[in-house]
């Protein structure tokens, strides 16, 4: 995010609680109220905003995280393109000896 976006985002915020005032003050809502329960909406948007983000985080969801699986995807791909037939039946073969392994680790104790 550039900082000429965060700065769109402050300054939106700061109309909108503005706005939440002059809105309450219109209904009717004395002046020191009317203020309270814009701050309160205003912490209660906050809270939901932070919360979403510990989601993300917690989940793995980030786009960092996202960015990274599909880094390591790519290099996989690209190393497994790279390889000779004879590499990859060796590297099957492997795999395939540490799957029965896995299953049954008995057979490994030979």
């Amino acid at each position: 995010m550039r900082r000429i976006d965060v700065l769109g985002i402050g300054i939106g915020v700061f109309f909108a609680g503005g706005l939440v005032y002059g809105l309450l003050r219109a209904v009717g809502v004395e002046p020191l109220q009317a203020g309270i329960w814009s701050q309160a909406i205003f912490v209660l948007g906050v809270l939901g905003w932070v919360s979403t983000y510990l989601l993300r985080v917690f989940t793995g969801r980030m786009t960092y995280h996202q960015q990274l699986k599909d880094y390591e995807e790519a290099v996989i791909s690209d190393r497994l393109a790279r390889m000779s037939p004879e590499e990859l039946a060796a590297l099957e073969a492997e795999i395939f000896a540490e799957s029965n392994e896995i299953a049954d680790p008995e057979l490994g104790d030979n």
